[in-house]
């Protein structure tokens, strides 16, 4: 059993040891800064020239559409009063 520990111990060292000079050979390579990103971005949207806006087509007049919108909501209405007088019978 002491043998045992004894290589499982060593075993364990030595994944250690190694590990430890694998991460002390990798560079440390520096991580992007945020804020340098982001002025980066900025920096191009400011560079680039907008885009036009499409031409959209005209909207129908206010009093039109609140017509519209009004015909809509009665007729619903309506059609939920006769489908609960169906349903009471």
């Amino acid at each position: 059993m002491r043998r045992f520990v004894a290589w499982l111990a060593c075993g364990t060292g030595a994944v250690f040891v190694f590990r430890w000079r694998l991460r002390r050979r990798r560079p440390v390579g520096a991580a992007p800064d945020p804020a340098e990103e982001l002025k980066r971005k900025l920096e191009e949207s400011r560079v680039e020239p907008a885009a036009p806006e499409p031409p959209t087509a005209e909207p129908a007049p206010v009093d039109e559409h609140r017509r519209e919108v009004h015909e809509r909501g009665r007729a619903a209405i309506e059609q939920m009063r006769e489908q609960g007088r169906s349903g009471d019978g």
